[in-house]
């Protein structure tokens, strides 16, 4: 693996568990819609993944049922799950910078469907080889 996208992915693993605790604080507080208002008018939280492989992290994470506004209604789950990524995300964009998330739709369900198996095996593939890596990290210590 290039030493740039080590250093990316590595980046984005340290900062995953923060975010991941605010995902998890958000879904657990009773007052769910008025804590998504107050923090989606605060900074966004950015993502070193481009838009496909940021939904499909995030589609990953719902589908398994990992996380969830909804366990009872799948379609509403998605419907409040895109809206939350829309709200309260970036990516990288092509130029390198952050850009904003006008919709995910189109890549939620290229996610869903089998046209794009191979993108998603990729993906599930480098996620692993990171999330093996850390994990050889935290045994060393």
């Amino acid at each position: 693996m290039k030493r740039g996208k080590l250093i990316k992915y590595l980046n984005f693993i340290l900062n995953f568990d923060e975010r991941i605790r605010l995902v998890e604080h958000l879904i657990s507080v009773s007052d769910q819609e008025k804590k998504m208002q107050s923090i989606s008018s605060n900074e966004k939280c950015k993502s070193c993944y481009n838009k496909i492989d940021f939904a499909q992290l995030f589609y990953i994470l719902m589908d398994e049922g990992i996380l969830f506004f909804d366990a009872t209604d799948e379609k509403n789950n998605r419907s409040k799950f895109q809206s939350f990524l829309e709200n309260n995300f970036t990516y990288a964009g092509d130029e390198g910078g952050q850009s904003r998330i006008k919709s995910i739709s189109r890549q939620f369900s290229e996610c869903k469907g089998y046209t794009y198996k191979e993108k998603q095996i990729t993906f599930l593939e480098d996620l692993i080889r990171t999330m093996q890596d850390r994990k050889r990290r935290i045994e060393s210590w």
